[in-house]
């Protein structure tokens, strides 16, 4: 008697979980042939083991989630990557780490040109600091077909991982609020995102707030105001920005700055830049910067932007009101006296009547 492929002895029914290519009894205590009570599971193996050899060309040519050594010439930076790069002695500890170390974690990015460039999403600094380090590749995971939603949701989400709300720029905070409170993307989309990046950090999920301004304000722990100023602040020309972010340029001014239109905005950008510097070449207080909005609200401020800048216009005091006085009466008390002295009698005679009436 022929045994079993499966192993199963006499006192085993073949049952279910044993098939033979033959028909012959595996085991005394088998009721039937084989072939009868194991021939559709040899065809349900049969199908299985199709199924996994079959090669999988769209599996093959997929580059999603793979983990590759990227040549560091080949990679870019996100288009709209707005956070400042690493600098000093966090650049330095950096390099010294990638030098003895590598690379430990692996950068995010996305293919771009026809696969010919890969747009860095996470990984900026670490990137860098490779190049200063003298690394040749770098390691990647590579995502491919993001919206270009997701692709922003990995970039800021991740900065904000690593550094932290308080760390970031003015301008960077303005962004990331904006973003949020605009609901730019989809929430669960953004959830699972944030979830795996955690993953990435080795760090636990965690909860998600939706967008609204009290709730974006409590989770960075702003003031709902704060959070309304800073979404103006991120309407601003970059240029305007730069100066919120070197402190030149406060944000109540930025905020009243942010109404002007873009062109505006750029005109303002131009007209008051120091170029030997990059800062203001002239400041800009909130109250100019109201100025500012009122002549843009009268379509008049690029007229009069270089003179509200220097100071030489000046808003305008309410004009008083004018009374009339009898001919006769101005020939014999008021000639020959200036406008200013006029205004003085007039008051005190009427201070005089007055007092008068309430005794």
């Amino acid at each position: 008697m022929k045994k079993c492929i499966t192993g199963y002895s006499k006192s085993n029914y073949c049952g279910a979980a044993a098939y033979c290519g033959e028909p012959y009894k595996c085991c005394a205590a088998c009721p039937e042939d084989c072939n009868i009570r194991c021939g559709w599971l040899l065809k349900k193996q049969e199908t299985e083991e199709k199924k996994m050899t079959e090669f999988n060309f769209g599996a093959m040519m997929s580059q999603e989630n793979q983990i590759k050594q990227i040549p560091v010439d080949m990679l870019v930076p996100y288009h709209n990557h707005q956070f400042t790069l690493y600098q000093g002695e966090r650049l330095d500890d950096m390099v010294e780490s990638i030098k003895t170390n590598g690379v430990m974690t692996p950068i995010v990015v996305q293919p771009v040109m026809n696969g010919e460039k890969y747009e860095i999403l996470i990984g900026h600094n670490r990137w860098n600091a490779s190049k200063i380090a003298g690394q040749e590749c770098v390691p990647a995971i590579i995502k491919e077909n993001l919206t270009e939603e997701e692709a922003e949701i990995y970039v800021i989400e991740s900065n904000l991982l690593q550094r932290g709300f308080s760390e970031l720029k003015t301008s960077e905070q303005a962004q990331v609020l904006a973003l949020r409170y605009e609901n730019m993307f989809s929430q669960g989309k953004r959830n699972d995102i944030i979830n795996e990046l955690l993953e990435l950090e080795g760090k636990s999920e965690q909860k998600q707030k939706h967008n609204s301004r009290e709730e974006v304000g409590a989770e960075y722990g702003l003031s709902r105001n704060t959070v309304a100023r800073l979404l103006r602040v991120n309407k601003l020309h970059d240029g305007i920005k730069g100066w919120v972010d070197n402190g030149e340029l406060s944000v109540r001014a930025a905020v009243e700055l942010s109404y002007l239109s873009d062109e505006d905005q750029e005109q303002l950008y131009r007209t008051n830049t120091d170029y030997a510097t990059g800062g203001m070449s002239r400041k800009i207080s909130e109250k100019t910067a109201k100025q500012l909005r009122t002549a843009a609200d009268q379509n008049k401020v690029s007229d009069h932007m270089s003179s509200i800048l220097s100071g030489e216009q000046q808003e305008k005091k309410p004009s008083g009101k004018s009374i009339k006085i009898d001919g006769e009466v101005f020939e014999r008390y008021l000639t020959n006296i200036d406008k200013k002295q006029i205004s003085s009698i007039v008051e005190s005679a009427l201070r005089m009547y007055f007092a008068g009436q309430t005794e």
